[in-house]
């Protein structure tokens, strides 16, 4: 049975939805899989059904055998193991009510007890027993399943599964010529029917286990304490000769809130496009998505510091000032100040054609700290203006900003005017020294991204189009697996 709880993303690389369901949400986030990605699933899905599946207890066997000369042997196959499978092709194929996964030319091995008594009133009962190998050959297995969307949970449901074994090997340790001929005559079909009935059965308990955790996926996932994002599944899956796409929410609300439908629209439906050298996959990002994110922080009232440490302390003393504000030295002269500084409305990001833009509209309060009093003097209200850069930090989209320019309006002042272009380099400086730097340790703590437990995003490439995001990647894993377990990705990069 599959143990790994990154089974059911494995399954939504590898499904298209067999049943249309339509839902009026819209999908702020968008993935789709490419042929390079469905062979890297299907690939990581048998290896890690093999290793799910053995040891695979058969159950035991018993027969009377009538042999010549001898009569009625009572044999009996018990501690049967089906201890290791080798896969030798496989392929996987959409059709119109779901996926088909064919395993072919497969090998697997068992390793059994053998045993037999006979006897008559005439003969003592007489009794041996030993072990014995059987190797499995040009063994086939078959399996389609569907996927339905029921109001942003995945259902899965097995449709046809089958094994099939063509030939089987028995080599038994001791025993007699009578008795392989006996074990190969009467054995033979019960084995190869146990091991076809075992395996089915392993099948079915997988999908049953699988349904069961695409039924218990949440519909949310807490991000820095007050944001949750909301991965509900949405509309249909889409899928092609060379690609599968779904979609989810992928927009923020404050932690604990409802989910529900949203208020953000898209206005166009970007097609997910990879250029250049083959990836695994693309993962499409609506601007609407860090939009609602900014919204949650803003309205958490997130967006508000008080600055009194900077690299250059001495630009939080009136006396630094006096150049440009005198009168703010006159007033109060040496005392030490702080920057009180509050974004008052939700910073609004837009992905253009080639980059990502956004403005901030802020306030920066000036306090005097006099004879233990904070007294605010003056308010200068900010229009700020960015440039972002994201990046791929493990599996979340992390990023930096960089300022490209800011204009300043005098909102208050208790201590006259002033030229407010005297105070550009302060401000240009405590907006590169402090608060960029402080909004870039955020951003790179990052938003989680979909992903395979155990793998990572790898050789990420990012591109803009109709105000979404696009990252074409590979996926690479975190670190070497069990010793002796195939790594399926290591065809792939």
């Amino acid at each position: 049975m599959a143990h790994s709880v990154f089974y059911p993303v494995l399954f939504l690389l590898l499904i298209p939805l067999s049943t249309h369901v339509r839902s009026s949400e819209e999908g702020f986030i968008s993935i789709e899989i490419f042929d390079k990605g469905i062979d890297f699933a299907k690939d990581l899905l048998i290896n890690s059904g093999i290793h799910s599946l053995t040891p695979l207890e058969v159950p035991q066997i018993e027969k009377a055998v009538k042999i010549p000369l001898i009569g009625t042997v009572h044999i009996t196959l018990s501690n049967i193991i089906l201890y290791r499978v080798e896969v030798n092709s496989s392929a996987v194929k959409s059709g119109d009510t779901g996926i088909a996964l064919v395993v072919s030319g497969a090998r697997a091995y068992l390793s059994m007890d053998w045993s037999y008594h006979y006897g008559t009133w005439l003969i003592p009962e007489i009794s041996d027993k030993g072990v014995a190998s059987v190797e499995v050959e040009s063994m086939e297995v078959g399996l389609t399943v569907g996927l339905k969307n029921q109001q942003g949970t995945l259902e899965l449901s097995l449709l046809e599964c089958g094994c099939h074994v063509k030939d089987i090997s028995i080599k038994l340790d001791g025993g007699v010529s009578w008795l392989y001929k006996g074990v190969v005559a009467a054995f033979e079909k019960k084995i190869r029917s146990a091991v076809e009935d075992g395996i089915s059965q392993k099948i079915e308990d997988a999908i049953l286990l699988l349904d069961s955790k695409l039924r218990s996926l949440p519909k949310e996932i807490a991000v820095h304490k007050i944001a949750a994002l909301n991965v509900t599944f949405v509309n249909d899956l889409v899928f092609s000769n060379s690609s599968i796409g779904l979609e989810i929410n992928g927009l923020f609300t404050a932690r604990d809130e409802v989910v529900g439908f949203s208020n953000y629209a898209i206005n166009s439906e970007a097609s997910l496009s990879c250029g250049g050298p083959s990836k695994m996959g693309g993962i499409s990002i609506h601007e609407n998505v860090l939009n609602s994110l900014s919204s949650v922080y803003s309205d958490a009232d997130r967006m508000h510091w008080i600055i009194d440490k900077i690299p250059d302390l001495s630009l939080l003393n009136t006396a630094k000032w006096r150049l440009f504000l005198p009168q703010l030295y006159r007033q109060y002269p040496n005392d030490d100040m702080d920057l009180n500084v509050s974004i008052t409305s939700p910073p609004v990001i837009t992905v253009a054609q080639n980059n990502i833009d956004g403005e901030i509209y802020s306030d920066v309060t000036i306090d005097v700290l006099d004879a233990g009093n904070t007294i605010p003097v003056a308010c200068i209200s900010l229009e700020i203006t960015f440039s972002g850069y994201p990046e791929i930090s493990r599996n979340s989209l992390a990023g930096r900003v960089e300022l490209n320019d800011f204009t300043m309006s005098l909102k208050w002042s208790t201590i006259g005017d002033f030229h407010l272009h005297l105070l550009e380099p302060v401000i240009g400086t405590v907006l590169r020294t402090v608060l960029l730097p402080y909004v870039n340790v955020l951003l790179w703590k990052g938003l989680p991204l979909p992903n395979v437990k155990g793998y990572t995003l790898h050789n990420a490439q990012f591109s803009y189009v109709d105000s979404r995001i696009i990252v074409c990647t590979d996926v690479a894993p975190f670190g070497r697996g069990p010793r002796g377990y195939l790594n399926p990705l290591e065809a792939y990069y």
